[in-house]
């Protein structure tokens, strides 16, 4: 795993001063601690900060073809290298190197931008082609790996594995952007369509961008994305089958390093069929590790340990305390951009543990998105066949000023907030679901925001981005569309970016083997009954797994990692609370009606109402604005 920067001029071939490039990679450092270089010609620079995983000794990047007529920066991991090794082989192409770094270059030359539909991983890399004339951006199917890139007032694009490096370049203006800090309050990050930083794009996940010198910079091109149009004709037997061996693949697939390796394990369902499969697959005794809380409500070591014992992994757990929230400037500044997903924390413990014993681990990650885990998706699956039953002029005319009139009762589980629900169900399936992943809801921006910022903010609205997406979905139902809006939003914008960032943090690789593009797209191709059934959902992975695992694993009510924000704002966190009430950069800011902000915190702290995701937002908010523009 690593860290990549560029540069490349658009109109002319200007000079790239090599001490530019290393200024960009040195904020990034954390990303590749095992070695560095740079490379330039006329036009065109490009850098490289290494994590050793694979031909520890032989792959230094960036790396030139054999005739110096091709050159790759690369961040990332192609777990099918050794068989597009061997075809390429089979065409004529000889390699210097034991690694996947080559092969890609290879695979360049032999297919072009065909290449990327041959790899199989998680990558995000620029090659320079001098022959062609042209510098290729592309990212992974799922945006696993992040790519940044900006237009310049020189002629130039300049681009970084992380905001943080691409802010090192002097002629990127720091200017911050309104309708980022809108989609921020609405999701709890910033979306890959967005950028807190005026003027940057992020790549999207499975989409390549081509620069040629003298062209116009074009808009970047899909060349991926899920399909829930199509369904597969089995059983559910078969199914189950099926998808175990197509976890087995993926699972062995990203076995292969030079490095120690192991796996996060918090006794749920996703990481404890990989920990399974490790074990399946591995001749010795998978490294396991799991962090555990000081309060019992919280804490699922003793799951952790019931997997561990099973399947005789060696096991470490290590207990941190609820209120560990000394880490927030160090991981603010990770994430670069503001991020509320306040379950970073222990995201980054875990790595930190895991980083101790080995360079790489294997995680969980996508199975909820894949099979309809999310308990969002179930309300979703359910709210829209009461949707098809009630007349619109009914949900629309009743429910809704019905919800509105409900008492607000934050305290309860969803199926019993009957306000959230009727709220929900007077909109269409898009709009309720959009609101229900949200953090934020419009109504209450509306009141956070002064008149100046809702002015200049216009008809930007953080929710469209779900409603085009679930529109254009290829998809048969409704559960079909919401789970392709998760994977093309949340996906890549919270669930990946959080993995990459606290993993990367302590240079550590993760891979994700359930995000396999082989899997997701078995996954779609599943009738919604094999994905959500008798009100819960994956379905069809706990069926699959059941021979490998316990019933009460498989079965128990979803945890996942919990933070208690809204008990740290009215405990130990009391005064940074009551501090954003006259924050003067939130204030300096001029986008917000700090006396709302004001009676938000004295409703939470009286306990009148639960506001401790949106204090946690605005606290991680006031910490990005700080440091990336000095408000």
């Amino acid at each position: 795993m690593c860290g990549i920067a560029g540069i490349y001029h658009l109109e002319t071939a200007k000079p790239v001063d090599p001490a530019r490039l290393r200024a960009m990679l040195h904020p990034m450092a954390h990303r590749g601690p095992d070695g560095a270089g740079e490379w330039t010609a006329p036009g065109v620079g490009l850098a490289h900060l290494r994590l050793s995983i694979i031909d520890i000794e032989g792959s230094p990047q960036p790396m030139a073809s054999d005739d110096e007529a091709v050159t790759l920066t690369y961040n990332g991991e192609i777990y099918n290298f050794r068989e597009l090794r061997t075809e390429l082989e089979d065409r004529g192409y000889r390699f210097r190197t034991s690694g996947d770094t080559e092969v890609i270059i290879a695979a360049w030359r032999q297919w072009g931008v065909d290449c990327l539909s041959r790899l199989n991983g998680m990558f995000a890399f620029a090659i320079h082609d001098h022959a062609r004339g042209c510098l290729f951006l592309a990212r992974d199917r799922l945006g696993v790996k992040p790519l940044h890139h900006a237009r310049l007032s020189d002629g130039s694009v300049a681009f970084a594995s992380e905001l943080k490096g691409l802010l090192r370049h002097p002629l990127l203006r720091q200017e911050a952007n309104l309708s980022a800090i809108e989609d921020f309050l609405a999701l709890g990050y910033v979306p890959d369509d967005n950028c807190i930083v005026a003027g940057v794009q992020k790549l999207p996940a499975g989409h390549y961008l081509l620069l040629e010198r003298g062209k116009p910079v074009p808009a970047p091109t899909r060349w991926w994305a899920p399909d829930f149009s199509k369904r597969i004709r089995a059983s559910e037997d078969e199914a189950a089958e099926h998808l175990v061996h197509l976890m087995r693949a993926a699972v062995t697939d990203r076995l292969v390093a030079d490095v120690p390796l192991g796996a996060f394990l918090s006794g749920g369902v996703d990481s404890s069929a990989v920990v399974a499969l490790m074990a399946e697959a591995s001749a010795k005794a998978v490294k396991t590790c799991t962090i555990g809380f000081d309060q019992a409500a919280l804490d699922e070591t003793a799951y952790a340990q019931q997997i561990a014992e099973r399947f005789a992994t060696d096991h470490r757990t290590r207990t941190v305390a609820a209120g560990d929230f000394a880490l927030v400037d160090h991981i603010a500044d990770m994430f670069d951009e503001p991020f509320a997903d306040a379950s970073a924390l222990p995201t980054y413990r875990v790595c930190e543990l895991a980083r101790e014993e080995v360079t790489v681990a294997l995680s969980g990650d996508g199975a909820d998105e894949a099979f309809a885990g999310y308990r969002r998706l179930v309300f979703q699956h359910q709210e829209e066949r009461l949707r098809g039953l009630i007349p619109g002029f009914l949900r629309r005319g009743v429910l809704g000023p019905l919800a509105r009139v409900w008492p607000q009762m934050d305290w309860a589980p969803r199926p019993l907030r009957a306000r959230a629900t009727l709220a929900s169900l007077s909109k269409s399936g898009a709009e309720g679901y959009a609101e229900a992943v949200g953090v934020t809801g419009p109504d209450q921006r509306v009141r956070l925001f002064n008149d100046a910022a809702k002015h200049a903010l216009g008809d930007h609205v953080a929710e469209a981005r779900y409603w085009r997406a679930m529109a254009e979905a290829p998809a048969r139902e409704a559960l079909d569309r919401a789970q392709y809006a998760d994977m093309m939003i949340w996906l890549p914008g919270d669930i990946l970016t959080k993995t990459d960032r606290m993993s990367m943090a302590v240079s550590l690789e993760a891979r994700e083997p359930l995000l396999d593009y082989r899997l997701i797209e078995f996954a779609a191709s599943l009738p919604a009954s094999m994905r959500v059934k008798g009100g819960t959902g994956k379905a069809i992975l706990k069926q699959a797994m059941e021979p490998y695992l316990p019933h009460d694993i498989l079965y128990r009510p979803k945890m996942g990692f919990v933070t208690p924000v809204s008990h740290w704002f009215r405990g130990p966190l009391v005064d940074a609370a009551k501090g954003l009430a006259t924050s003067s950069t939130l204030a300096r800011s001029g986008w917000f009606d700090m006396a709302e902000i004001e009676r938000i915190v004295a409703a939470h702290q009286s306990g009148r109402r639960d506001h401790g995701r949106l204090i946690w937002q605005f606290f991680m908010l006031e910490k990005s604005l700080a440091k990336l523009f000095g408000i």
